[in-house]
């Protein structure tokens, strides 16, 4: 499977949409698929700023979103430790 960096995807979905071209016609001149391309289009217009991320890159909302589902598992184990722990300690008060 053929990779492609950001700012080349990034050029061909603005000859699409700046220079009129359509989708067929690029992925005929690239010898891309249709498919792809429309899925480029897709995520430019979704976000041009974060857009292509990149092979194993995470938005920066996304890799937000990431860093606090862990704090909230790392949280919920912490409190899970502290609720075993008051049991053992009020247990042997009674």
């Amino acid at each position: 499977m053929k990779r492609y960096d950001r700012e080349f995807k990034k050029q061909t979905v603005e000859m699409i949409q700046e220079e009129g071209k359509s989708v067929a016609q690029v992925a005929r001149e690239l010898g891309i698929s249709n498919i792809t391309l429309y899925y480029w289009v897709r995520q430019y217009k979704q976000d041009r700023k974060e857009a292509f991320p990149g092979s194993g890159n995470l938005k920066p909302s996304d890799r937000e979103y990431q860093e606090l589902q862990k704090r909230i598992r790392d949280l919920e184990e912490e409190n899970a430790i502290l609720k075993k722990a008051t049991h053992f300690f009020t247990k042997d008060r009674k």
